[in-house]
């Protein structure tokens, strides 16, 4: 596995029997990609609200980190309650920078899959949910994506249940006080401009068609798919990966053979595994190296199994 940064330090270029490389690095700003270079994005960023990424939005931006302080030292619940609608949006403007950055480097007609979940969380005596997908939707339609149908993602949950029906958040059987459980994620769809434009019978893309099946399957707003197992070190329970099966599908609906694919939130590794595994090019962006590891034992095995001019990559950006 080389570990090098290619001459002129900007990829976009072709190399027989594909390239993968994952920069550590803030995906706020992907310099090393040019312009109109990628033709998909498969994503999970951080969610904002979620207490499992509250440090690293911390550590992001100093605005909320001081705000954050502001809040645990506020005796008043209202005023604690304002403080933390301020924080969600710092952490969205964060994310935008990211978005922007996708916008950027997407080719026209290129898609972008985003996985998120919203939050249900208690600040100053008040509970409530913070919408995270509904501002990424919006996020990126201001930036110029065009928002397309997107797909519920409807996870098991592990919550208590009785006799078989849905959890709940609440007490007994009285209302009007209990809440909805949140056991969907959402996956939402963009497009760069308008649909891309293939030469008649491409052989590429004919060569990744999918199935009536499977079209059948996977173009349905509702998936059913279990999440991910997650080892119990804190390290893999902060990356959050979604299963396999997610990227997999999400780059057969929306790519073909020879594209590249980004993800700019990489966690463990799991995006540009399968794209190695479909015979797609890749990128990915992780800001946090110790994941490094972990990203190097997931691809390690599939580069070894291709035994082909596949050329993978591990860099650290410099200052």
């Amino acid at each position: 596995m080389e570990c090098r940064l290619p001459s002129g330090g900007v990829w976009g270029e072709a190399v027989l029997g594909g390239w993968h490389r994952v920069i550590f690095g803030d995906s706020r700003s992907m310099r090393e990609v040019k312009d109109g270079s990628v033709h998909l994005v498969v994503t999970s960023p951080p969610y904002p609200m979620i207490e499992l990424w509250d440090k690293q939005f911390r550590a992001l931006d100093k605005r909320i980190d001081a705000l954050w302080v502001q809040m645990e030292d506020e005796r008043d619940e209202w005023e604690r309650a304002c403080i933390a609608s301020r924080i969600y949006d710092l952490m969205h403007e964060n994310l935008a920078k990211t978005w922007g950055e996708v916008y950027r480097v997407l080719v026209d007609g290129g898609i972008a899959c985003i996985n998120v979940g919203d939050a249900l969380r208690s600040v100053g005596g008040i509970f409530q949910l913070f919408p995270n997908h509904a501002r990424i939707l919006e996020e990126c339609r201001r930036i110029g994506l065009t928002a397309l149908p997107y797909i519920l993602w409807k996870k098991p949950t592990t919550k208590p249940k009785y006799k078989g029906k849905g959890a709940f958040l609440g007490s007994g059987f009285l209302p009007p006080n209990a809440y909805i459980t949140l056991d969907c994620e959402y996956i939402l769809i963009f497009r760069k401009g308008r649909p891309r434009e293939f030469s008649p019978r491409d052989p590429l893309r004919y060569a990744s068609r999918y199935s009536k099946e499977e079209r059948d399957t996977w173009f349905t707003q509702i998936w059913e798919i279990r999440g991910a197992r997650q080892a119990l070190t804190e390290l893999e329970r902060r990356a959050a990966a979604f299963p396999e099966e997610i990227p997999r599908r999400l780059i057969r609906m929306f790519s073909i053979i020879g594209d590249t694919v980004l993800d700019p939130f990489l966690g463990t590794g799991t995006t540009v595994k399968v794209a190695m595994e479909l015979k797609r090019n890749s990128i990915g962006y992780e800001i946090d190296e110790s994941f490094k590891p972990v990203v190097e034992s997931k691809i390690r095995p599939v580069h070894r199994r291709l035994q082909d001019s596949t050329k993978v990559e591990l860099l650290r950006r410099g200052l």
